[in-house]
């Protein structure tokens, strides 16, 4: 017989988050930004990592997770034309958009079969500060086997919305030097530590200094391979076709906030993404969905 999951409100810091325990695996989400902070499957380590410098403060960002970057990835003045041109005031126009550090609305929780929690956020209830645009994104987040996440953004205006998008997942590995990764080979890059050059990916990457790639062209299927954990971190994905690859290596690590110098070791971003050529244009009406399913499997 499948157990009822149990659905907790929880505090953490300032922050209203929400627990989920179902079939042995934990989950946490702050109603900030919708974001996952903690995902730990039945018997296993931490799959999600979270700083433990981590600040849980209104208004801020949580260094680790899965933030959500909306309606654009980055610094805005490297996206497309068409997503800049969204915004209309640059001096409200923080990294990574604009809706990781806001408050979204909590409209479902699931506990039938599998655990879920359903978040959304409204433009018109809520508009976004130099971006006068109708929207409505819904973040729906499931616990089974895997962490399944889809955030779906739906275009009410009458003109046409571009934006570009980002599930910023946050890994936890044994030692990012050790691990292995599975879907990147022969695929185009975006080296954005060399003057945004354009390369090809021959081999599978390996994570050996600082590393901050814009991948193009990707598989639906991607792994991470952790032996000293023993475990296959499989991500599957579904309306995206770019990847972010990242770890800030030893002296970025010493200037980001909230992040242990020797942090750098024990995490490895891979954000599934609509970026660059890969972002979203959007007809009145119309609506699109970026997702991810996560899982870990042994490895013998």
């Amino acid at each position: 017989m499948t157990s009822t999951p149990s659905i907790e409100r929880v505090s953490l810091g300032e922050l209203t988050c929400w627990q989920i325990r179902h079939q042995g695996a934990e989950l946490l989400v702050a109603e900030q930004g919708a974001q996952v902070l903690r995902y730990v499957p039945a018997g296993q380590r931490p799959l999600i990592w979270l700083s433990e410098q981590a600040v849980f403060a209104r208004g801020r960002s949580v260094r680790g997770g899965v933030p959500v970057c909306w309606p654009w990835f980055g610094d805005l003045s490297r996206n497309p034309e068409a997503v800049r041109g969204m915004q209309t005031a640059a001096e409200t126009a923080p990294a990574h958009g604009h809706v990781r550090a806001r408050d979204w609305t909590l409209s479902e929780t699931q506990s039938q079969g599998m655990a879920g929690l359903v978040f959304v956020y409204d433009t018109r209830t809520d508009p976004l500060p130099g971006w006068p645009h109708d929207a409505e994104l819904k973040l729906e987040i499931h616990l089974d086997d895997a962490l399944h996440l889809r955030l779906t953004t739906r275009n009410r205006g009458a003109t046409e919305l571009a934006f570009s998008q980002a599930l910023h997942t946050y890994f936890a590995v044994s030692d990012v030097r050790k691990v292995a990764l599975e879907g990147m080979a022969n695929r185009a890059y975006i080296e954005t530590l060399d003057d945004w050059s354009r390369r090809t990916q021959t081999d599978e990457p390996v994570i050996d200094r600082e590393t901050d790639r814009i991948y193009l062209g990707l598989p639906t299927q991607l792994s991470v391979l952790d032996r000293d954990w023993n475990r296959r971190i499989e991500l599957a994905t579904e309306g995206s076709r770019s990847a972010v690859l990242w770890n800030p290596w030893i002296d970025k690590a010493r200037r980001l906030s909230d992040f242990a110098d020797d942090a750098w070791q024990r995490m490895l971003c891979i954000e599934t993404a609509n970026v660059l050529d890969d972002y979203v244009r959007l007809a009145s009406d119309a609506s699109h969905t970026l997702g991810v399913s996560l899982a870990s499997k042994p490895l013998t």
